[in-house]
């Protein structure tokens, strides 16, 4: 079979089931099996695919119809131009997420602070801090060892030695730090997800009626410690910041600066 024909039938069999990515899903997935780029494919689409890549294709298409999240199909997904390897125990990483990278980068700080990456999933936020910074100085934190083992082979693919630990958020805290990157679960309870987000896990998707109550015992947890990181950045919907805003206000922390879904807030002096 021909790459063109392949795709225009596998574009039709995803848009019938239901994918709206249809097109750019069956592009990545014939990146990942012929380990060809898309311009390549592009080009070349009288190339002949082989039964062995047909099958293998087959296969990922079937599971991609029943909506399993295209990151789960490949085995792995990419965050901030790097790569991570994802399961049903994690997250796919979000694009948005990665504004949390860019705000963290331009804070007024050394770049060998002690950083927290909590609720850590795959570990794709607190990698990217250490590599990106250069920074040794940084552990991560889940309250499932299912993710936690997916955020250990990511350290290993990274060539890392971070720490790991789970822990309910803080509570088992390794030492006393600096920043902290919190991107807990924020969605409504209520709130209606696409089918391949269902498939992912709850755990880390729903934050209670209004979507915050894991923020409330962060930050409640956070005032009842010692000591208080410098920096808190945070991810949620737009239309929570304010409320967000007013839990951090409430213990100690002021908005410092927000773009997209990130806010960042500095302990208040």
């Amino acid at each position: 079979m021909k790459i063109n024909d392949w795709l225009k039938n596998t574009e039709k069999n995803l848009a019938g089931a239901g994918v709206g990515s249809a097109h750019l899903d069956a592009l990545i997935l014939l990146e990942d099996i012929t380990k060809k780029d898309r311009a390549w494919i592009l080009a070349h689409q009288d190339e002949q695919l082989s039964l062995t890549q047909i099958k293998r294709l087959s296969s990922r298409v079937k599971k991609r119809e029943k909506h399993l999240p295209l990151a789960y199909v490949r085995g792995h997904s990419e965050f901030y131009g790097r790569k991570f390897l994802v399961n049903r125990h994690t997250l796919e990483p979000r694009p948005e997420s990665e504004t949390m990278i860019e705000l963290l980068l331009k804070l007024p700080i050394s770049t060998k602070v002690s950083i927290a990456d909590v609720g850590a999933g795959s570990g794709a936020l607190g990698i990217t801090a250490s590599l990106e910074m250069h920074n040794p100085n940084v552990d991560l934190y889940d309250i499932d060892a299912g993710a936690l083992a997916v955020c250990r082979h990511n350290l290993a693919l990274h060539e890392l030695h971070l720490h790991t630990r789970k822990s309910d958020l803080l509570r088992r805290h390794i030492r006393t730090y600096d920043v902290i990157l919190a991107n807990l679960p924020y969605i409504p309870d209520h709130y209606k997800i696409n089918q391949a987000a269902a498939m992912e896990p709850k755990i880390a998707i729903f934050g209670g009626r209004d979507g915050l109550d894991i923020y409330r015992r962060f930050f409640q947890q956070l005032h009842r410690f010692h000591w208080r990181p410098n920096y808190v950045l945070c991810e949620s919907l737009p239309p929570q910041h304010n409320e967000l805003a007013a839990i951090a206000e409430k213990y100690g922390f002021k908005l410092f600066q927000e773009q997209d879904f990130i806010q960042v807030f500095r302990l208040r002096l």
